[in-house]
């Protein structure tokens, strides 16, 4: 069943990298003036800042802070690399506790030309290395499962299925998935999986932008909703017919749209969000 029509912008949440011609400043002050109610802040833009500080002005403008961006990328070659990785996840999470966020989205990670089992394998052991510190400290993990053209150097998690095969093995309330509809719309599983996520009450995050064909950049291309060919109504029905409530987070990564003036992309966001979300 397809979700109603979104009427106001109450669970709108816009990531920082998606206005990125904002520093975090200017981004708080656009978006409260917008009437965005939550952001989601990548940990570029706290580089320079005190976390706590910022938390705190995000607050004060009428913010939720709803995650921080991101964590994970726990597979290496090398031993070495994969204890900085933990300990660069460590950092996320003590980052978005001083922040005041929930919790930290993992894009998982992959190595080139390394079996995807054993990526899979590091993955997991990374983030069971970092729990601890994420039990300490309250906050949720996030396993966002990356649309299979990422999977040989950018997340060797890539549906559904896996990342609820991740959070089965490890079972612990704290890890949980971001659901990006960019990386899911294609899986013809995707109800069966979503209904098993939400059976785990392992849905603490939901994205959405849109799929544009022909696709010019694997990264870099992301449509405004209702640009492309992403049952964005019909997926929030699903989601939301499974429990979840919570905000809806728009993420674009646009070489087209990140030319134009971003406050006029703010702007394009809202109406898109109200019109096709």
């Amino acid at each position: 069943m397809k979700a109603s029509p979104l009427v106001n912008f109450s669970r709108l949440c816009v990531h920082t990298i998606t206005t990125k011609g904002w520093e975090l400043e200017e981004a708080i002050d656009r978006y409260a003036e917008a009437g965005v109610c939550g952001i989601t802040v990548w940990r570029q833009w706290l580089e320079g800042r005190n976390q706590a500080v910022a938390g705190a002005r995000i607050r004060s403008a009428g913010l939720e802070v709803v995650s921080l961006c991101r964590g994970g990328f726990y597979p290496a070659l090398k031993e070495k690399s994969r204890v900085e990785a933990i300990e660069d996840n460590q950092r996320a999470i003590e980052d978005a506790a001083a922040l005041g966020a929930p919790l930290v989205v993992l894009v998982c990670g992959a190595v080139p030309g390394q079996s995807l089992v054993e990526s899979r394998k590091q993955i997991m052991d990374g983030i069971a290395a970092t729990l601890p510190l994420a039990e300490s400290l309250g906050i949720k993990l996030a396993i966002e499962p990356l649309h299979p053209m990422y999977a040989d150097d950018r997340s060797a998690i890539n549906t559904l299925a896996s990342a609820n095969d991740v959070c089965d093995e490890l079972d612990h309330p704290l890890v949980g998935i971001a659901y990006d509809v960019y990386h899911l719309w294609w899986d013809p599983e995707l109800e069966v999986q979503t209904r098993r996520t939400a059976e785990g009450n392992r849905i603490f995050a939901y994205h959405v932008c849109d799929w544009m064909t022909p696709t010019a950049d694997l990264l870099n291309d992301r449509g405004l909703m209702g640009e492309g060919c992403i049952d964005l109504r019909g997926i929030r029905g699903m989601v939301e017919a499974s429990g979840f409530d919570g905000m809806i987070e728009v993420e674009v990564f646009s070489n087209r749209w990140w030319e134009k003036p971003t406050q006029e992309f703010l702007q394009s966001i809202k109406q898109s969000y109200l019109n096709y979300t």
